[in-house]
């Protein structure tokens, strides 16, 4: 994450702000805390919901083509981008190597210079109004970048300073435990796991307390256990409020945390609805009914369903729900005295639809 513009810093105004609401509640309860973050100049009224923005990110006609070097070709990037992330939605950004996945991420983060388009985050335009804009964000990229003879107590210290966060206002300490780093606060970063570290990059980029956190590929080359604990952290901040962008390539990983997602392919979003409504895309469903007896021949009231025979005793149909129901092809198999001892039936996942929309031409 880029350090905030040089210049008059918001991040004071902001979190007075804060302070000052803390005791303010809205309708349904009290507001997180994440997201009580509303500039002085806007004096909202924070008990109610409409003073929140619809969309912690909002991005229309975006494009980015980056020129060409030593004689090679201009590359586009992204190509006229529409995409609005719901405020303390838990979103998925997919798409394979190279769809322009990080440009978008970059270009938020005020990393990338966009070539046209708008971008605003909690409603901040990143042109107009940069730094509360570049306030509202905080990312936590990919690779580890942490100095490894700085501690975690450390680590946040300097990044809270780089943000002009007041020492007494600093919550160095309640981060490191929402992330279960306590116990390790004081240690070498060189001496922590890679689970520890990946914590700590998220640790790192909250230190401003802001209410959208992009997370590039956080459990990339973590075994299963860290990332089951990834996940808890993660799920756990979003629960208090703060939207959460999400990138990653396992795809289940996506499908368990995420309620709505995004795929983009070749610098387009070439999908976008909530995860549900994404897997009913496929209309596609694969029942096996396992015998216990041996088939020999498949019944001809049976063949219209067009079933495949993989061992003696399975036959597996797949079929659409749209046009076909699972009760006529069951009716018709006890019709047929098919001698069936189970049912396994194989529902459409997020690798289905993924691979779909992404093995299409540009």
């Amino acid at each position: 994450m880029a350090r905030p513009p040089a210049g008059g810093n918001p991040v004071d105004q902001l979190r007075r702000r804060v302070i000052r609401n803390r005791s303010r509640r809205s309708r349904s309860g009290r507001i997180p805390e994440n997201l009580l973050f509303m500039p002085d100049s806007t004096q909202p009224d924070l008990a109610s919901a409409a003073s929140l923005p619809d969309y912690a990110v909002s991005i229309s006609g975006l494009t980015k083509v980056y020129g060409g070097q030593n004689g090679r070709p201009e590359k586009q990037a992204l190509t006229s981008v529409d995409l609005r992330v719901p405020r303390g939605a838990f979103f998925g950004l997919l798409g394979p190597n190279g769809a322009g996945k990080s440009t978008m991420i970059n270009i938020m983060a005020g990393l990338v210079n966009k070539t046209s388009g708008t971008v605003k985050l909690w409603d901040f335009d990143i042109d107009r109004d940069e730094r509360r804009a570049r306030c509202a964000i905080g990312v936590v990229p990919q690779e580890l970048n942490l100095d490894p003879f700085f501690s975690p107590r450390e680590t946040l210290e300097v990044q809270a300073g780089l943000y002009g966060v007041p020492k007494s206002e600093r919550r160095t300490d309640e981060i490191l435990a929402a992330v279960d780093l306590t116990e390790k606060a004081d240690a070498y970063a060189r001496t922590l796991s890679g689970g520890m570290r990946r914590r700590l990059l998220i640790a790192k980029a909250m230190v401003h307390s802001p209410p959208i956190l992009v997370l590039d590929e956080p459990t990339a080359g973590v075994d299963v256990e860290l990332r089951q604990t990834l996940w808890r952290t993660i799920r756990e901040m979003n629960a208090r409020g703060t939207t959460i962008l999400l990138t990653t390539h396992y795809l289940e990983e996506a499908e368990e945390l995420c309620d709505e997602i995004a795929i983009i392919n070749h610098g387009k979003v070439v999908a976008c609805d909530k995860t549900d409504a994404l897997l009913k895309q496929l209309d596609n469903k694969t029942v096996v009914l396992l015998l216990s007896e041996a088939l020999t021949e498949i019944p001809e009231a049976m063949r219209r369903f067009e079933p495949r025979q993989p061992t003696p005793t399975q036959l597996e149909i797949t079929y659409r729900p749209s046009s076909t129901a699972m009760l006529d092809i069951l009716q018709t198999a006890q019709g047929c005295h098919l001698p069936i001892a189970d049912i396994v039936t194989e529902e459409v996942d997020l690798e289905d639809i993924f691979l779909q929309l992404t093995r299409s031409a540009p």
